[in-house]
Order: structure tokens, then sequence, then C-alpha cells
């Protein structure tokens, strides 16, 4: 034993290179980026071409070298001064103008989306005169006057008249009583009418048979008298007091029927679902009226 040679064996030890989470920052980058790409992919599917339109504009000429904008203005209508040059301190100092309708109401981009605005509010109409007609040709209370409700859209918006009828009026005669079918009729649109965001605008009218009762009391006031009582009626079914934009009498200054204005069908109640065009022309007349400079 003490003739065997000692055999020493060292092990030496390679140490290999850490073992870093790089990887998974590069890869949740592309699975970020991929994300990115299939969200334009599925946005470019679903946009219209007036949409598609308006965003290419925006990208040709984000800071909108190509038209006329005001000194201060950024891309796309902001503004690039954080305080108003004039004006109360305390109003607001949004870099951003959100209404760029409302600042550049001539650019493209802006027409373009008025556009856009007006035919899917087009469309919210049309679906809400079909979706009436169904519900008169389906409702048991409704379908025995359906030939009392005329429905259309006219440049205002969605109309619907309700119309007397040679022995079924919707007044009693010369008041502003509601008959009991008539207050189901009103009641029924109401629930239907709410489902838009449009405002409701009701008038009166009346046929020309004059007021036989003594006083100031004419058609002109049975006709506003009958407006605020189909008013109080669809608040009953369920439209909102703040949906009502305004309730006008007329008497018998417009009749459906002109070659004779003593046809029953020129007692009416108009009902019109305003476009937001209609409704803000409305209320802009309604302020000229009664503006303070004018009194």
């Amino acid at each position: 034993m003490e003739g065997q040679p000692i055999v020493v064996k060292r092990v030496k030890k390679v140490i290999h290179g850490s073992h870093g989470g790089a990887w998974k920052v590069a890869f949740a980058d592309f699975v970020t980026a991929l994300m990115a790409f299939f969200m334009v992919m599925w946005l470019t599917s679903s946009s219209t071409p007036e949409q598609k339109a308006a965003i290419s504009r925006y990208f040709n000429d984000p800071y909108g070298m190509g038209t006329n904008k005001s000194a201060g203005e950024g891309p796309g209508g902001s503004s690039s001064n954080v305080i108003p040059s004039t004006g109360n301190i305390g109003a607001s100092t949004s870099v951003i103008q959100m209404d760029a309708a409302h600042e550049n109401p001539d650019t493209p981009e802006t027409s373009s989306l008025n556009e856009i605005s007006k035919e899917q509010e087009k469309k919210t109409l049309e679906e809400l005169k079909d979706e009436l007609k169904n519900e008169v040709q389906a409702s048991q209370s409704l379908a025995p006057f359906k030939d009392q409700l005329l429905i259309d859209i006219t440049p205002e918006g969605l109309r619907i008249q309700i119309v007397d009828k040679e022995n079924r009026p919707m007044f009693a005669l010369g008041s502003p009583t509601l008959e009991t079918y008539s207050r189901n009729i009103l009641r029924e649109l109401a629930g239907t009418i709410a489902k838009v965001p449009n405002r409701v605008s009701i008038t009166g009218h009346t046929d020309a048979t004059p007021f036989l009762t003594s006083g100031d009391y004419s058609n002109w006031e049975l006709s506003s008298d009958r407006a605020n009582a189909a008013r109080r009626e669809l608040t009953q079914g369920g439209l909102p007091e703040d949906k009502i934009a305004r309730v006008v009498g007329l008497s018998d200054s417009m009749p459906l029927d002109k070659t004779n204005p003593l046809n029953p069908i020129n007692r009416r109640i108009n009902l019109i679902v305003m476009t937001k065009e209609a409704e803000a022309a409305a209320l802009k007349s309604e302020s000229n009226t009664i503006s303070p400079s004018k009194i």
C-alpha cells in the first residue's frame, strides 16, 4: 500500500452564463405589436368608406398645413396655447378642443364626420319608424286606429300624426280632454319613442270650425291646450320630460287637407322625433325671438 501512487482528482467548475429574462421582454413586445396589428385590421374592416376617407385625410395632413387654421391651432383643430390670450382665466384652459366641428365647421374632416352623424341618425329614425309601424300592427289597442296614425320621415325628423276621424275624434268636442283610447295611443307610443335620444316636438292642430263660446278662448288656445294634454299623456307613458323640446298650438293655420279646411283629419296632434339639426334650428329660432335686445 505504501508503494502505490496517490492520485489527486481535481474538478474544474465551468461557470455558465446567467439565464436572464430578456427574451420575455422581447416576446411581450412582439405580442403587443401583434395585438395592435389585429386591432388595426379589425377597425379597418369595420369602418365605413367615409370614416376611412376622414382618417386618411387626417394622416396625410396631420398638422393641417393644407387648410387655413388660426394661429395657435395644432393638429386636428387642437389649440397649442395652454392659456388663452383673452377671456376669463377661470374658464376652461384645456389644450385639446374636443369639439372640432364647432371650432372648424368648414374642414373636410368635420364635413365628413357631420355627414356620417347625419346618416347614422337617419338610419336610427328609419328603424324607429319601422318599429312603430310594426307595433301599430301588432298591438291590440293600436291596431283599430292604424288609419288614424300617419308615420313618415320629414326633413325635421320622424313625424307621427294622430288624426281625427268622423265619429272617432281624439278629443271631446271643443275640449282639450282626451278620449280614453287617445290616452292609450299616446302612452303606448311614448315607450317606443323614449328608446331614442332625440327630443320631441308636439304640435296641436284644429280644423277651421270657429270656436263658438264667448270670450277670448279660440282655436289657438284650444290647439295649445290639446298639445299640452298630449304632452302629459306621453310623460305618463314613460317619455322623460326633458326629451320634450317644445309644445305648440297652431290652430287651423296648417291644415292637412288644404282643399277642405273643415275635414276632421285637420284636427290632429303631431309628434316629431326631431333630428339634432332641426332641434338646434328650433332652439336658435326661439332664442332669437325672445332675445333681450328685441324686447
